[in-house]
């Protein structure tokens, strides 16, 4: 069945991605490649950690153990289908969305990427399921649980904030659930509901992944705060609605000029305010 790619916009930035990496990388020839020639002009180091059964890369600033709030940035899906119909080799994201998202955010954090990206798709237990229909399984959720648990556990982070744009908003939802730290939840034009998006598009069912939608709301312990795009025809507001309507303590926020993929990185700033207050109130209420 033909199936088109999800999550994040591929493509529309890669030309200005490598004219901004050129000069001190040249235009590097993978995506996998690409993000990091990014990420390196951004000031973020990357490193690979274990998860539960797969590799990840995580790209941070130089962070000291805080014992305090980290926060977790998710990217989206990326580019996992070419033309939507062929399967790509490398599902990296072309447009670097939680990167950019990370990079403007002062506090504690680091991205950590899904298995199989990033340049580790030769892997042996890596497969094109893992980047097309099973992206949100049970195997890369619980890999994923694993790799942030290392990361919480070097910097001895108390208290978890998991931020996820697009696709990575689906697996800080699914992450919510099984990591016993994290405090708020903040997802950015992410899809909620897996099973309504894929009928909206036409897609073909994402058989084998997880779908937040059908999940138990999260603890009330878990401050929620879910970002859309009125212009967003990916995910629109009118499918994550349903699924905050169900949570316990969960606002959602409808940017009208945004779509998808903008404007997220230039809002972002404003938006690190209430994201700060929403982990201080989720602490306060978990004493």
């Amino acid at each position: 069945m033909k199936q088109r790619r999800a999550g994040g916009t591929a493509g529309r930035f890669r030309t200005a991605l490598c004219a901004a990496a050129i000069a001190a990388h040249g235009c590097a020839s993978t995506p996998a490649a690409r993000y990091d020639a990014v990420a390196h002009d951004l000031g973020l180091h990357r490193e690979i950690i274990e998860g539960q059964g797969y590799a990840h890369a995580i790209y941070s600033r130089a962070l000291a153990a805080s014992g305090e709030s980290l926060r977790v940035y998710l990217e989206s899906d990326g580019s996992p289908w070419i033309a939507g119909t062929r399967v790509a080799e490398d599902p990296t994201p072309s447009e670097p969305v939680a990167l950019e998202l990370l990079r403007a955010d002062p506090s504690p954090a680091v991205l950590v990427g899904r298995p199989c990206y990033h340049g580790l798709g030769s892997a042996s237990r890596c497969n094109p399921r893992m980047w097309t229909s099973a992206r949100y399984s049970e195997a890369v959720v619980a890999s994923m649980a694993g790799a942030v648990q290392r990361v919480a556990a070097r910097y001895r982070a108390r208290r978890l904030v998991l931020i996820g744009y697009s696709g990575g908003g689906t697996l800080a939802m699914l992450l919510a659930e099984r990591l016993a730290n994290v405090r708020a939840l903040i997802t950015i034009a992410g899809n909620l509901d897996t099973d309504a998006w894929t009928q909206l598009h036409g897609y073909a069912p994402l058989t084998g992944s997880l779908n937040p939608a059908r999940r138990a709301p999260l603890p009330p312990t878990i401050a929620q705060l879910h970002l859309a795009g009125g212009r967003d025809r990916n995910v629109p507001a009118a499918l994550i609605e349903p699924v905050v309507r169900r949570q316990a303590r969960a606002q959602l926020r409808v940017y009208g000029d945004a779509d998808h993929g903008c404007c997220w990185t230039r809002l972002w700033p404003q938006v690190l305010g209430e994201v700060a207050r929403l982990g201080e109130d989720a602490a306060g209420a978990a004493r």
